[in-house]
């Protein structure tokens, strides 16, 4: 199987350690991974503030960076969505608007075959004890794309249940957004600063060390909720603590 590593433009700008996390993560599970260096952003940004035209020479570029790899794994809900959900609909509109079927035919190959993480790991390699090794007290944010996109269900809980020494104890309200939502943060700060409020006193209120999710444009929302408001609850992505291990830990 060729796997790709689709790290996304968060990231990759932001959070480097967490594309390490999951490289180390599927290399330990006996999977090698490429990392194609022409890989940019997948347009998400774009189309979700209503710029789809020019969202889609990123969805072709996406397409001819990965056409040819068996399975690209990414540690980010929301870019999965976006290829899964969302490229469809952009061949769909493109036809649609008198444009042929070139975009649609481009893009068909590369969506059944993106995977966010947890996904390729408890369905495509088939497992859910990773060798992981944590030991620390943690809660799960269950992300909007995650949760309503893409379905992921409990996959992302059963791997972490089967971490030794982490205890994944239930966050109230875990199916309620954070208030992030891409550009929804900046149109509307306001809501968007009271929802994350919610979810980081929610957090606190498990007693939990670590606040996880599978997303860290999520986390970022709320990492910086928590470091106004002081909080001793950490957001760590659940790349980081699947590739956690006694020789090397994550913090």
């Amino acid at each position: 199987m060729r796997v790709a590593l689709f790290l996304t433009c968060v990231n990759d700008t932001l959070y480097p350690d967490t594309g390490r996390a999951v490289v180390r993560l599927l290399n330990r599970l006996g999977v090698d991974v490429d990392f194609p260096l022409a890989q940019t952003c997948c347009g998400q940004a774009h189309y979700n503030t209503g710029y789809r035209h020019e969202t889609e020479p990123l969805a072709r570029h996406y397409a001819e960076v990965f056409g040819e790899y068996d399975a690209i794994v990414t540690p980010s809900g929301s870019c999965a969505a976006m290829v899964r959900e969302l490229y469809p609909k952009l061949g769909g509109r493109a036809r649609a608007e008198g444009r042929g079927e070139g975009l649609a035919s481009t893009l068909a190959p590369v969506v059944p075959k993106t995977y966010e993480l947890t996904e390729f790991l408890v369905d495509v390699l088939g497992v859910t004890d990773v060798g992981a090794v944590y030991p620390h007290k943690v809660t799960y944010h269950p992300t909007c794309h995650g949760l309503r996109s893409l379905g992921l269900g409990d996959r992302p809980r059963r791997l972490l249940e089967a971490v030794r020494g982490l205890e994944l104890v239930e966050l109230p309200g875990a199916d309620e957004c954070c208030g992030f939502g891409g550009t929804f943060a900046v149109k509307n700060p306001g809501v968007s600063a009271a929802m994350g409020a919610d979810k980081v006193r929610n957090a606190e209120s498990t007693g939990a060390e670590v606040l996880c999710a599978a997303d860290n444009s999520c986390l970022m929302h709320l990492g910086g909720t928590m470091s106004r408001a002081g909080s001793w609850v950490r957001p760590v992505h659940i790349a980081e603590i699947l590739a956690s291990t006694e020789e090397e830990p994550a913090r």
